[in-house]
């Protein structure tokens, strides 16, 4: 962890967004009113499913509170620092605190892929083995589910991280970067690096494959299962059971696959940010009105709650 003048490392820069003042405010407002809805939104969720008796005896329901608050987890990893940075123009992170960023965001990351697999197991379950489901995706199977998500994607990271930190570091300490992401980091590295890339690139992307081919084979078989047992007519509300399942993922899997896609040159970090955005913060806003707004029973649970809360008053008014 030294620079050219044998001095440790004790903070990085991050650059951020490169734009004029005028335009750090309007990205300052924007971003700010999208986070505190992003929380509002997952928020009214999980509410939702702990008031309602009967979703949060569902898996379905009890695997979707969960990934709501693993939304605002994750949102919250990286949006505030964001914020602070477009309001103060700070810039600087400390070094071990640029490393526990780095260390939540990508656990969180990978708990959201789980999650997905998860929800995507689910359905399965429901739709091509509903006699066993009940069985097989009991609410302790669930909880136990939950569980795994979280404790195999924490227990994944800690090697990567060490490693990279452990490494030296030449200057300029400058991320080109809005968060303490590898690529960046390890660009400031002295070489030699030695197996270290290589190591973290299996770390990164081994669980992130085996994810999204879990989640494309389980779809495929429902899709398939739907086609098959389902009538001209019935085959749109069959499929409208799984609909918003499969946006969330193209939403997050597309973006994330994106990452791999950037072409290199001078606008190859700008392109990174943008990309680095849209699957921090703006999938994660659109996730809750996604389940809300192609889920009838949802929509039915929230109607009924607002018309509770609107009885209630009357009542307390007279």
């Amino acid at each position: 962890m030294e620079l050219n003048n044998a001095t440790a490392v004790e903070e990085f820069i991050l650059l951020g967004f490169r734009s004029h003042q005028q335009n750090r405010l309007l990205l300052l407002i924007f971003f700010t009113t999208l986070y505190v809805l992003t929380l509002m939104e997952n928020i009214t969720i999980i509410t939702v499913v702990l008031l309602d008796a009967q979703l949060s005896q569902l898996p379905m329901y009890i695997l979707l509170s969960n990934f709501s608050w693993m939304e605002m987890c994750y949102v919250t990893t990286t949006v505030p620092r964001m914020l602070f940075d477009l309001a103060f123009s700070h810039g600087t992170i400390p070094f071990h605190a640029c490393f526990f960023q780095f260390y939540i965001f990508f656990s969180l990351g990978n708990t959201e892929c789980f999650f997905l697999s998860a929800m995507a197991l689910d359905r399965y379950l429901a739709i091509c083995r509903p006699l066993q489901y009940p069985q097989m995706m009991s609410k302790d199977t669930c909880y136990a589910l939950v569980a795994a998500c979280w404790i195999v994607s924490f227990v994944w990271y800690p090697i990567p991280v060490a490693l990279i930190s452990k490494l030296s570091f030449c200057g300029p300490n400058i991320i080109d970067h809005f968060l303490c992401d590898p690529g960046p980091i390890l660009a400031l590295a002295c070489p030699p690096l030695g197996n270290v890339p290589l190591i973290c690139q299996i770390f990164m992307n081994v669980l992130f494959v085996c994810n999204v081919l879990f989640v494309v084979l389980s779809y495929s078989t429902i899709i398939q299962s739907l086609i098959k047992t389902s009538s001209r007519g019935n085959y749109r509300k069959a499929f409208s059971t799984i609909s918003f399942h499969i946006m969330v993922v193209i939403l997050f899997y597309g973006s994330v696959a994106g990452m791999y896609l950037i072409p290199g040159g001078e606008s190859q970090s700008e392109v990174t940010k943008a990309v680095t955005l849209f699957y921090t913060a703006i999938t994660p806003f659109l996730n809750p009105l996604i389940y809300c707004l192609r889920n009838e029973q949802m929509r039915e649970v929230l109607r009924n709650l607002f018309k509770r809360k609107r009885w209630l008053r009357r009542k307390v008014v007279i």
